[in-house]
């Protein structure tokens, strides 16, 4: 039996992202009907989760596409063809998450990260990693322990391709076996399923809104909002509240062109390929843009850094404490849940 890292740690956040969302500024118990009424929501986000984590995709359409800071501009795209003849690293180690026997040593063949940070031009002063996964789980390693350590984005367990349900088609593995010293700074959660991304450092701004691209100098001039909340998700934040700055979602519409009739909606897209999952997409209608805060955040904190990658940077679908006020009218905005490395804005109407 395995245990799956990224479906474990996502579907905890699913709760928090909803008492986040509505929570964030009470200071009153939420009621029994309230906390039914979540507890419902996170079963069925739960669930589709499950479900989505559990299809078994064909190996020969999965890609991996590497972005951030590297000489090309745009990102570059393995498909599996091509993973297949880079796959020349092997590595002999346990697995953290198969619990029925901890000690039992597997055969992992696959791509040494190390060899792919050489083929490409990084710049100097990149100092992390961030794989991203299908279900929007990202894990951060640190460059100078990349390049020191085998740690190998596996394709194959055992001379046999690695099932989805066991973190395939790409498994990000570490050689515990070899190099027990990892364990104590990549612990099992950092074994990640499923990696579709790999982000060198952190990608710049590109905000697609109906026809037009918009960067960050872009947002820049439009009017700013900071909101102060916890996150509705965990990876790599502070606990408790932070400064998240920004934009209002309406206001980079407008700019952009794109006019909502008053029963319209827009959905916001992500990296991970759950995000644009059409079964389960993020709506936002147009009543809940008009009358609340809900920000594409740019960044973070009483200096306003720039949000990384390792949070879920450069953009972030976030939500305001004050969306509490509409929980109970708007059903729409009740089932929200916060965007990581947003990449697009569609119209839905």
């Amino acid at each position: 039996m395995r245990l799956n890292p990224n479906l474990g740690k996502n579907l905890a956040l699913v709760p928090l992202a909803i008492a986040s969302i509505f929570c964030g500024a009470c200071t009153d118990q939420p009621t029994n009907k309230q906390l039914d009424t979540w507890r419902t929501e996170a079963i069925a986000l739960n669930a589709q989760k499950v479900k989505a984590n559990s299809q078994e995709p064909q190996e020969t359409e999965w890609n991996l596409e590497i972005g951030g800071q590297i000489a090309q501009r745009e990102s570059v795209q393995l498909n599996w063809q091509q993973l297949q003849a880079l796959a020349t690293e092997r590595v002999k180690t346990t697995d953290p998450n198969f619990v029925l026997n901890p000690k039992e040593i597997f055969d992992f063949h696959g791509i040494r990260v190390s060899s792919l940070l050489k083929q490409l031009a990084i710049a100097s002063d990149v100092r992390d990693v961030t794989f991203v996964c299908f279900d929007g789980y990202q894990v951060t390693i640190a460059v100078k322990d990349l390049l020191a350590y085998p740690i190998t984005l596996a394709i194959a367990r055992n001379g046999k391709p690695i099932p989805r349900a066991q973190g395939g088609p790409i498994y990000l593995i570490f050689p515990y076996r070899r190099y027990p010293e990892l364990k104590q700074k990549y612990n099992e959660l950092s074994w990640a399923f499923y990696v579709s991304h790999m982000i060198i450092g952190t990608e710049p701004v590109r905000l697609r809104v109906g026809k037009r691209e918009l960067d960050l100098a872009t947002l820049d001039k439009l009017p700013q909002v900071t909101i102060s909340d916890n996150v509705g998700y965990r990876m790599g934040w502070p606990t408790g509240k932070v400064k998240l700055h920004g934009v209002r979602v309406r206001d980079v519409l407008a700019f952009a062109g794109v006019q909502l009739p008053v029963n319209g909606e827009i959905v916001v897209q992500g990296k991970a390929p759950i995000s644009r999952d059409p079964s389960n997409p993020v709506r936002l209608a147009a009543a809940d843009l008009r009358d609340c805060d809900i920000l594409l955040a740019t960044r973070w904190g009483d200096n306003q850094e720039s949000i990384p990658a390792k949070m879920g940077g450069p953009l972030t679908l976030a939500f305001g404490s004050k969306c509490q006020d509409r929980e109970e009218k708007s059903f729409s905005l009740s089932k929200q849940r916060w965007v990581t490395f947003v990449v697009e804005i569609l119209s839905n109407f």
